[in-house]
């Protein structure tokens, strides 16, 4: 055991990708705990074990060496006090479903082996309950409401390391970095917005390891499809509010479309009935719809009339660097009618441009979430992720990017001047 913080200037850290399994039915979860054990003080004294940690484990205990976390240490949890915690929840859109997720999860026979918590994208516990005996040993270990929970703060667990990695993830025992924590096990997923793909949270589902039951992980990510549904459910109902206030004084002249605030179509007249989402519109910001053109969006109650101001064919995209430095940006042309052309540029990510730059190699014929998992990380495990991201991008850039599969929009053309 280690009896000092190891920092990564003091060695190089080289852990070995392989992969450990899960618990499952069956398995002796008391020996698997022992050699995990073994696993984590060997690596972490800088030894080469005889079996080496999974691959998501691996990365993070390297995240944390290179952050300089003690093992032995009870980190500082950070927690918020009363009144910021009453902030974030009410300002958190999962305060909506928060319900859901404990129907799903705390209504099962084993609720009373574990707690339920709820966390923002900051890593921070909102909501949590479970069994009074377990909410004790939490308590012990920190894990309240009102503290965070990311792999800065406390190392390796379930909920920093899912939002580290942006996916689900299951630690078992001396998987997590922390001693004190070895006694749990912590099942995790993180819970996206379906109108734009943006992280909101985390679930988590976390108690003693050798209750470990091999379904919670389904169980977790089932509450969370649940949790996610709902929450489309509501952008349908304020979509379906929107387009019902509109429809009777717009009436059926057009081309244009009413969209929400995230550029989701609420109602449409004379436009192609298959685009589902336009740019996210802005203030006196005109944007560049595929078959519309150029478009200068207006205000009404609760989302915004876009209407073309003059007929486009084809728009011409261009990849540049904003102000001559490195920042990636889209600049979009089109041709109002005879008149000249007229152009709006969006700053982006080094990924959204990177995404950019693939859909067009890929052409018409695209490419689905595994392709771009394999093109963006190495590997087909990032699939959720690449669809939150996609959505982030199409916030950005709205209709220029189509879906099923991921593809340029038709009429659009783009030009790498970064390279």
């Amino acid at each position: 055991m280690l009896r000092r913080p190891v920092r990564a200037a003091d060695r190089v850290v080289r852990l070995t990708v392989a992969t450990y399994p899960r618990a499952m039915s069956g398995v002796d979860l008391g020996r698997q705990a022992h050699e995990l054990a073994r696993t984590h003080d060997v690596v972490l004294a800088g030894g080469r074990p005889d079996r080496a940690p999974r691959a998501v484990v691996a990365r993070s205990w390297e995240r944390v060496l290179a952050l300089g976390l003690d093992p032995d240490r009870s980190h500082v949890r950070d927690p918020r006090d009363a009144a910021e915690l009453a902030r974030r929840r009410s300002v958190s859109p999962l305060r909506l479903v928060v319900d859901d997720l404990r129907a799903v999860l705390t209504s099962t026979a084993d609720a009373s082996q574990f707690v339920m918590v709820v966390c923002d994208a900051d890593g921070v516990l909102l909501w949590r309950e479970g069994s009074a005996r377990v909410l004790r040993q939490a308590d012990r270990l920190g894990f309240a409401e009102g503290a965070t929970w990311t792999e800065g703060a406390v190392g390796t667990n379930a909920i920093g390391t899912a939002l580290a990695e942006a996916t689900a993830v299951q630690l078992f025992s001396a998987e997590h970095f922390e001693h004190q924590q070895h006694p749990w096990y912590c099942t995790a997923a993180p819970l996206h917005d379906p109108r734009t793909g943006e992280l909101l949270g985390v679930v988590d589902v976390s108690g003693p390891a050798l209750t470990l039951h091999p379904a919670l992980a389904a169980l977790v990510a089932s509450a969370v499809r649940v949790a996610e549904h709902q929450l489309w459910r509501r952008h349908q109902d304020d979509l379906h509010r929107l387009r019902s206030s509109v429809e009777g004084s717009l009436g059926r002249g057009g081309p244009l479309l009413v969209v929400d605030d995230h550029g989701w179509v609420a109602h449409r007249a004379g436009v192609d009935a298959g685009r589902d989402r336009i740019a996210a519109p802005r203030e006196h910001q005109p944007l560049a719809v595929p078959g519309l053109g150029l478009c200068l969006p207006v205000r009404l109650p609760g989302g915004w009339l876009v209407r073309p101001q003059g007929a486009a064919t084809r728009l011409e995209a261009e990849l540049v660097h904003l102000d001559g430095g490195r920042q990636p940006g889209l600049r979009v042309r089109t041709g109002a009618g005879s008149g000249p052309a007229e152009s709006w540029t969006r700053p982006l990510t080094p990924r959204h441009a990177e995404l950019l730059r693939l859909l067009d190699a890929a052409g018409p014929a695209g490419l689905g979430a595994r392709e771009l998992s394999v093109a963006l990380h190495g590997d087909a495990d990032h699939e959720v992720a690449v669809r939150a991201e996609v959505s982030r991008l199409r916030r950005a850039v709205g209709a220029l990017v189509a879906t099923r599969p991921y593809r340029l929009a038709d009429g659009v053309t783009l030009h790498d001047r970064t390279r």
